[in-house]
């Protein structure tokens, strides 16, 4: 029996890599001296700041902080490419888009 309440090594990995898909697919959308750029810069390094911290939580077995951390990760990047800070290709399987 699948127990939908625990957070299986299985599924952790799947959340890391579906985040891992989205960030590398990534680009900025605003042009460099915008300040947008420095605000999807911020956006973009928050995001890879707490994959990170997911990645680490996720090898010491630490699960629901890694799992914390992975959707907010993947959080910052879906309200960079839902304000239009990042060019996501439209890809609205790995992103929340308006429309």
């Amino acid at each position: 029996m699948v127990d939908n309440n625990t957070i299986s090594e299985e599924r952790m990995r799947k959340y890391l890599e579906t985040t891992s898909r989205a960030l590398s697919m990534i680009k900025i959308a605003s042009p460099p001296r915008s300040h947008f750029f420095r605000l999807a810069e911020d956006f973009l390094n928050m995001a890879k700041s707490y994959h990170t911290d997911a990645v680490s939580f996720a090898r010491e077995g630490n699960y629901v902080n890694a799992y914390g951390a992975v959707n907010y990760a993947h959080g910052w990047l879906d309200a960079g490419a839902r304000l239009g800070l990042f060019d996501v290709n439209e890809d609205d399987q790995l992103f929340t888009l308006a429309e």
